[in-house]
């Protein structure tokens, strides 16, 4: 199946959403069900961060067509808890450093770091629900440690297990290296969960004929017999899972990030797995690409601890406006959240949807309708007040919500406070936290250093606004009209080629007095808005300068200075830790061809791989070297897995003196790339080099 194929088409003319779309396909391939089952699954590794919640929202923005067009769905959504906890994310490192401990469990075992629920998986599972609930998705949850602890799935792991080499014959269509008949017989598609240490750390040495039995040893040293009739504490490897879950959920539609879409990747395995293995059609799959962040430093990821959760953008956006910018982004399509000024352009495309909508009718309303039905949340009535006119006001009136209605009623556009105190807390959060540089605070004292750089008809431009708002009894068209007259008047060599220049310095000077910065909301709406005694005596430079006000003023300075000094602190430390993190080595000294030829790099094939006891970072490779068989040992466990390495063939310096690692003597060094931002890269060799090929 070709997973981008689902994009917007047309019906009798009407442009139709991505998701309808979806829906009658999968409406067409089974037109007979009664129900139809859409799913999403996370892993509970961290905190959900966005990238994450395309997930469900691809997959609810399905469910909601399909129940659009008349049919009966469920969204389902699986908790995968029972997944091996593989790596501590940074900021809960930071918190409970202990957890490497803990490594190699299933989340639901795990501790949770914050001491506030029963275990790792609640923890992060809760903090995702919560978030989940303000955008009114219901959702039918299934957490998959109760199904697999409750012996639900020991039949088809029975299944699984007597069909394990056609399993992995499967697998193998899809893997570079060839496999070797060792490979195949060794080859079992469950993990046992340690009954002593709890860990998966555990190897099937053998199996009964009936796929019931096993004996198994585990690392911690415990060895015994497994029955998957009655032991239940084990788990299916993830691509035979997947096809497992299908076929007892009876799933018809499922996304997947673009990791799993790619040609040979888990959804091509896993469909085969389904079909032949457990004798079910798997559901229809759309691959969606990540979504990004602009105006914040550093990437998303959990492995840095960035995790930028829906609960953070829910302080920025509205939630109508996140399940908006997915639902009209096709799943295949990148995008961005913004923290940074293009928010704002956000909201007002946002807004100009939904005007269309809430009128029924207008420019392309039949794709605008399939857009904003996947974002509206039942009990709730949004109003498109502009944000951009909230944050240019909000400040300035302290975010007092009655003060900002006065505005607006005094501008001509009488929004209550009902209709817009959400947005206004969304803004404050957003000035405050994001973008300070957009407050607009009116200054507590006249700005006297500013004033002196002024020429003389500058200041008689600020004088006659001072004069004529002082006098009062105009209305906002007659203040709009003679502020661009100002100029005019107070140069008696006014030219009228400089018109638009003198305008807009006069409106820069203006400012700087008022709220200490060069631009601000539209000048004459500003001054109408706010009550004329806040700003008035900032234009007053009638009277000499107080002692107060020269205090206040270098208070002022000495904060801006502080604040630059802190922020230029902290760009320097960026660039230098970016410069760090990208520095490219400089060329070592020159060696000669003789010095070279010492070095023996040879071609390698790893055989065998396992985890260093007492060593975090360490993995014991055995490979063969053409030769014979030898032992190196690598720091690369946060990079790699065994799994990934064994039948790999790889470059090592062959002719390094020997070392001992944790007690492991390693005869050789593999060739890698490394660096801080991209880990530890092996060199892998193509499979048809011969192992002991010398690298020249």
């Amino acid at each position: 199946m070709n997973a981008g194929k689902y994009g917007t088409g047309k019906v009798g003319g009407r442009r139709m959403h991505w998701s309808e779309k979806i829906a009658k396909d999968i409406i067409k391939r089974s037109p007979d069900k009664e129900e139809y089952v859409c799913a999403a699954g996370i892993s509970p590794s961290g905190s959900i961060h966005i990238g994450n919640f395309r997930d469900i929202a691809t997959s609810y923005f399905v469910y909601k067509a399909l129940i659009k067009q008349g049919k009966k769905a469920r969204l389902l959504f699986s908790w995968d808890e029972f997944d091996r906890f593989r790596k501590v994310p940074v900021n809960v490192k930071e918190v409970a450093p202990e957890l490497e401990n803990e490594i190699g469990k299933p989340y639901v075992d795990v501790k949770d770091p914050y001491g506030c629920c029963s275990s790792y998986a609640e923890h992060f599972e809760k903090e995702f629900e919560a978030s989940l609930s303000r955008f009114g998705v219901k959702v039918d949850f299934r957490r998959q440690s109760e199904n697999y602890r409750s012996g639900k799935y020991a039949k088809y792991i029975i299944q699984a297990v007597q069909k394990r080499r056609e399993i992995f014959d499967i697998l193998d269509k899809f893997r570079q290296q060839v496999a070797t008949p060792e490979e195949r017989e060794a080859y079992y598609p469950v993990s046992i969960y340690c009954p002593v240490c709890g860990k998966d750390e555990t190897t099937i040495t053998s199996s009964s004929e009936d796929g019931v039995t096993c004996e198994y040893t585990c690392k911690c040293g415990h060895k015994g017999t497994w029955d998957f009739s009655k032991d239940f504490n084990c788990k299916l490897a993830w691509k035979i899972d997947w096809p497992m879950r299908w076929m007892i959920e009876g799933v018809d539609f499922e996304p997947g990030g673009k990791d799993h879409a790619s040609p040979g990747g888990s959804y091509d395995t896993s469909k085969i797995i389904a079909k032949k293995i457990f004798g079910a059609q798997a559901p229809m799959f759309k691959g969606y690409e990540f979504v990004g962040i602009k105006g914040t430093t550093g990437k998303m990821s959990g492995s840095t601890g960035l995790n930028l959760t829906p609960d953070t953008l829910l302080k920025i956006y509205q939630p109508e406006m996140i399940l908006w910018l997915y639902s009209k982004s096709e799943p295949n399509k990148a995008f961005d959240f913004c923290f940074d000024d293009e928010i704002l352009r956000q909201y007002f495309e946002f807004d100009k949807m939904l005007k269309v909508y809430q009128a029924g009718k207008g420019k392309n309303y039949d794709y605008i309708e399939g857009i904003m039905h996947n974002c509206m949340i039942e009990g709730r009535e949004l109003y498109p007040v502009p944000m951009q006119q909230i944050v240019n006001f909000g400040s300035v009136v302290d975010f007092n919500a009655d003060m900002l209605e006065t505005v607006f009623e005094k501008i001509g556009t009488p929004y209550k406070k009902e209709e817009f105190a959400e947005r206004l807390e969304l803004a404050k959060y957003w000035l405050e936290k994001c973008s300070p540089e957009n407050m607009n605070t009116l200054l507590g004292y006249r700005n006297w250093d500013f004033y002196n750089t002024l020429n003389e008809v500058e200041k008689k431009e600020i004088q006659l606004l001072h004069d004529f708002i002082a006098k009062g009894e105009y209305d906002l068209d007659a203040l709009n009209s003679f502020i661009y007259t100002i100029p005019r008047e107070a140069d008696p060599d006014f030219q009228e080629e400089n018109k638009k220049t003198a305008q807009a310095q006069f409106f820069k000077n203006a400012y700087n007095l008022m709220i200490g910065k060069a631009a601000g909301p539209r000048l004459y709406l500003f001054l109408f808005a706010v009550e004329p005694q806040r700003y008035l005596g900032l234009l007053d430079f009638s009277t000499p300068q107080t002692e107060e006000e020269k205090t206040l003023a270098a208070e002022a300075k000495a904060e801006a200075e502080r604040k630059a000094a802190e922020e230029e602190a902290r760009r320097k430390a960026a660039e230098e830790e970016e410069a760090r993190k990208n520095a490219i080595a400089p060329i070592k000294e020159e060696i000669t061809i003789d010095e070279f030829d010492k070095v023996d790099m040879r071609v390698c094939k790893v055989i065998n791989c396992e985890i260093v006891k007492n060593a975090k970072k360490l993995l014991k490779l055995t490979l063969f070297d053409g030769l014979d068989e030898r032992v190196i040992v690598s720091s690369i466990r946060d990079d790699y897995t065994p799994e990934e390495l064994i039948g790999r063939k790889i470059i090592v310096i062959a002719n390094l003196k020997p070392a001992k690692f944790a007690g492991v003597k390693s005869n050789g060094m593999l060739i890698a790339a490394s660096g801080d931002d991209f880990g530890c890269k092996i060199i892998f060799v193509d499979d048809c080099v011969p192992e002991g090929t010398a690298i020249h």
